[in-house]
């Protein structure tokens, strides 16, 4: 049986057995403009097409109801159309990872064809409501389109140096959906993947049958742990994940793998996985973290205790401090589980390279934050030698740290090493959601102290984290809390004791902010109740104790000129904040810090390649992936920068066949790492006369920094921080958030347009922790949340106006004095709402969200 129906202009013919319109578009017909970030669930927007000229979600269009209509993709937009949608996105920095904004795209055209000049930023920001951006926040879209509606396409310019605001690179491209990422690639013989799950969070693996799966029609293969080559186990500090559980295992959590199924087509090996029967003995599951921590029983399969971490640091007499204050504020702070909600689900391609008409070795495509660290470990769970499996980086659709751990590129390149043909894995929304590690839940009580005049005396905190069964990478993220415990405040005594603990909950690790963000909400909570209680402001508080220039932070290290940045931002925002309080309106201020690199004592090198080609092309090969933050941008105006070329002769590539890895793209260190060692190689060129077709070699490195066990009394725990003031306003009449004002001090903003739209989609994750978003889960570690919608992820309507102040206070001895944005972002926002609240409500609010209950965590389970 088949369809018709006319696409972009031309009548088409497909199979109508099709799960949905979107299926049929992508899969049969080639057309991959539509992406599918939650099909078929149609509450992300990706996959909007126009159906007879009216927006619709193509994964919730049946083949029934496309048929005789006329279907318009971004494919089949006319000439005029798509350059000014691609001009004006790309000036206005409308777009990061790009995941998004094809169905954005097509959305805007039905506004404006039915609309024109007269569609307004509050009735387009309404219409968008079906569509999730991660990345902007949405303030640029929403430029984007006042500017396509008032008939004002801008001219979109490269950006030149160092900088800059010039357009992104492949901006083009990602506007338009034609640069495809892993679920838009298609090889010959290609097969497709997919993953059966545990059905309980702690449970023993009696007996794992695949017969009913293996007869189904289109089955080439079903692979257990059983066939695992090599080591069972991967991860990113410890080696203690399983890549499948095998017989005579035990679960962990809910999103453990027992089996691959491999299949023609997607819906048959999906079909064929759910046929998988597991056989059980059902355990408790250990969800209680502070019960959890406590049992003499091991929460997780093989692995011994159940604390995975502990940091610990002090210094000065706190006690006797705490007594001789003239005030003492003790309070207990909850944040919750959180979802990355990146918009494009976990994909990896592996395809096996023949020599001698057998295959010798694996390329793997893979869309993860650590591409070196996905190379060795694929290798070694299919004991192969590193040197024979490469993995190439695919810019992906958004990561926050999301995609730092493995997720399917294990089972992808085992099932194509296995069957000998490509093999592509792409999890659906609802198994990404149950996979990949989420931000930590900590609970914090804090004791501190001031003086009669506000200066503080001491602190004293205690943080506890959940982190699920698995290491990932935990252990750093309660070792960055308790770094950061003091936020950036000057204290003569501190304590900090910071545990991470193993359950069977989801795992948590990495997320943009990465544990500073927790322990600066307490932080800055206990600073306005400190404030209240000396009878100043909370903007005077918090400028009473900022760091300065010889000031002793946090564990002991000496802060060097870098921090004036911290002063420099509450300067900023002095006045409106002022404005606002002079006007009678509930106000907020936070005020953050957070490192850049990972520090800690940790040996950082990265490497760039800069060659100049036959061509006239400048290839700038770098080891950071790509993921919507502008790192492909920064490597590029800084290769302009440097040599003076033009820029759109640079050609910009994560390569992964030399040995430039720089382990995974985090903590801001892509811009400041990467910025060095492209630096540092265009200057080798040019000292060598940049001959064509040799490869420079440029590195940066940071290797002076100390780790909190090495007990010194300064220890430079980090080499860069980047702060943030960030002022929250609110309606008096509704309470609801009417103006962020948000001053980040950047060191060096190399592109000044995309480090606002970094700043402003921040400000909205960081409205959406604070206010609205998370990711409980029962007692049994089952999640309560298996949609997008369910997340609670605030919409283009209800985002309030941000304004962006970029601050530029230089970091000694950086890349131009860069000091990264992308982790800073959010650190300081919810402290600022909760500031904000509390002058409304007149309550102290002290657990996130403040205003769904519904997404916190159990309160029994932190008893």
């Amino acid at each position: 049986m088949t369809t018709e129906f006319v696409l972009n202009g031309t009548p088409v013919t497909v199979a109508s057995d099709h799960e949905h319109l979107l299926a049929a578009l992508r899969d049969e017909l080639g057309i991959i403009s539509p992406k599918d970030g939650c099909a078929p669930s149609g509450q992300c927007g990706c996959c909007t097409v126009l159906v007879d000229g009216k927006a619709r979600v193509a994964c919730q269009t049946s083949l029934e109801r496309s048929a005789g209509t006329e279907i318009t993709t971004v494919e089949g937009f006319d000439e005029a159309e798509v350059d000014a949608m691609a001009n004006t996105f790309a000036a206005y920095g409308a777009l990061q990872c790009g995941f998004c904004t094809p169905g954005i795209v097509v959305r805007l055209k039905a506004l404006l064809d039915r609309k024109g000049s007269a569609l307004t930023r509050e009735e387009a920001s309404r219409h968008l409501g079906g569509h999730l951006c991660r990345c902007t926040g949405y303030t640029k879209i929403l430029d984007a389109v006042e500017s396509l509606a008032a008939g004002e396409v801008p001219v979109a310019l490269p950006p030149k140096g160092v900088g800059s605001s010039g357009v992104r690179y492949e901006a083009r491209e990602l506007t338009l959906g034609s640069r495809p990422y892993i679920d838009d690639m298609y090889p010959d013989g290609m097969l497709h993947g997919a993953l059966r799950f545990a059905d309980h969070a702690r449970a023993d693996v009696l007996a794992i049958d695949t017969s009913a799966a293996e007869a189904e029609p289109g089955v080439q293969a079903v692979f257990t742990a059983a066939d695992i080559p090599g080591v069972l186990r991967v991860g990113l500090i410890h080696k203690d994940w399983p890549v499948m559980i095998p017989v005579g295992g035990r679960t962990s959590y809910l999103g453990d793998v027992l089996a691959i199924v491999v299949a023609d087509n997607r819906p048959a090996a999906r079909r064929a996985a759910e046929l998988i029967e597991v056989s059980y003995d059902i355990l408790e599951p250990m969800t209680d973290p502070v019960r959890v921590k406590d049992s003499d029983i091991d929460a997780v399969w093989e692995l011994d205790g159940n604390i995975l971490s502990r940091s610990t640091y002090s210094r000065g007499d706190v006690d006797v401090a705490l007594a001789a204050s003239a005030h003492v504020v003790t309070e207990t702070f909850q944040t919750q589980r959180i979802e990355h909600a990146y918009l494009e689900p976990e994909s990896t391609l592996a395809v096996p390279t023949p020599a001698n008409g057998v295959a010798a070795g694996l390329h793997v495509y893979t869309g993860g934050q650590g591409i070196w660290d996905d190379r060795n470990d694929i290798a070694a769970v299919l004991a192969l030698d590193p040197s024979v499996v490469t993995t190439e980086l695919v810019s992906n659709g958004g990561a926050f740290g999301g995609k730092e751990d493995m997720s399917n590129q294990a089972h992808a390149a085992l099932a194509a090493w296995l069957t000998g043909r490509p093999v592509r894995i792409t999890l659906s929304r609802e198994e990404s959601l149950l996979m990949h590690p989420k931000r930590h839940p900590i609970r914090m009580t804090y004791e501190v102290g001031c003086d009669a005049d506000g200066k503080l005396t001491a602190v004293r905190a205690r943080m506890f984290g959940d982190s699920g069964p698995y290491a990932s990478v935990g252990m750093k993220v309660l070792e960055r809390s308790a770094g950061h415990a003091t936020g950036p405040y000057l204290v003569p005594a501190v304590d900090v004791e910071s545990v991470a603990v193993r359950t069977n909950n989801p795992v948590c690790g990495a997320f943009r902010g990465f544990g500073a963000n927790q322990a600066q909400f307490a932080m800055e909570g206990v600073m306005d109740r400190l404030a209240e209680a000396v009878g100043i402001s909370g903007f005077e508080m918090r400028e009473r104790n900022v760091v300065v220039p010889g000031g002793v932070w946090g564990p002991g290290q000496i802060m060097d000129d870098g921090c004036l940045g911290a002063q420099a931002c509450l300067d900023a925002v002095r006045e409106p904040y002022e404005a606002a309080r002079a006007a009678g309106k509930p106000v907020g201020i936070g005020l953050g810090l957070k490192n850049s690199g990972l520090g800690n004592g940790f040996k950082e090198i990265a490497k760039a390649i800069v060659r100049f080609c036959d061509d006239g092309t400048v290839e700038v090969r770098h080891c950071w992936t790509e993921m919507g933050q502008g790192v492909h941008t920064v490597a590029l105006q800084v290769a302009v920068e440097e040599l003076g070329v033009d820029p759109e002769a640079v050609r910009v590539i994560v390569d992964s066949t030399r040995e430039l890895g720089a382990g995974q793209t985090t903590g801001s260190r892509g811009t400041l790492m990467g910025a060095g060692a492209v630096a540092d190689a265009c200057r080798a060129a040019l000292a060598d006369g940049c001959r064509p077709e040799k490869d420079y070699e440029g590195e940066y490195r940071v290797d002076w920094t100390n780790s909190l066990s090495e007990g010194l009394e300064h220890p430079v725990i980090h080499s860069t921080f980047g702060y943030a003031a960030q002022v929250v306003i609110l309606d008096p009449d509704s309470g609801d958030v009417e103006r962020v004002i948000a001053a980040h001090d950047v060191g060096r903003a190399v592109n000044p347009v995309l480090c606002e739209g970094q700043i402003e989609g921040s400000v909205h994750m960081g409205l959406g922790y604070a206010l609205s978003e998370g990711f409980p889960a029962d007692a049994d570690g089952r999640p309560l949340n298996s949609t997008l919608r369910s997340l609670a992820i605030i919409r283009p309507k209800d985002m309030p106006d941000v304004d962006v102040i970029l601050v530029e206070s230089p970091q000694p001895g950086a890349p131009y004095g860069i000091k990264g944005v992308g982790e800073i972002g959010l650190v300081p926002t919810a402290g600022a709402v909760a500031a904000a609240l509390r002058e409304h409500e007149g309550v102290w609010h002290n657990e996130l969200p403040m205003r769904n209950p519904s997404n916190r965590e159990r309160a029994d389970a932190w008893v």
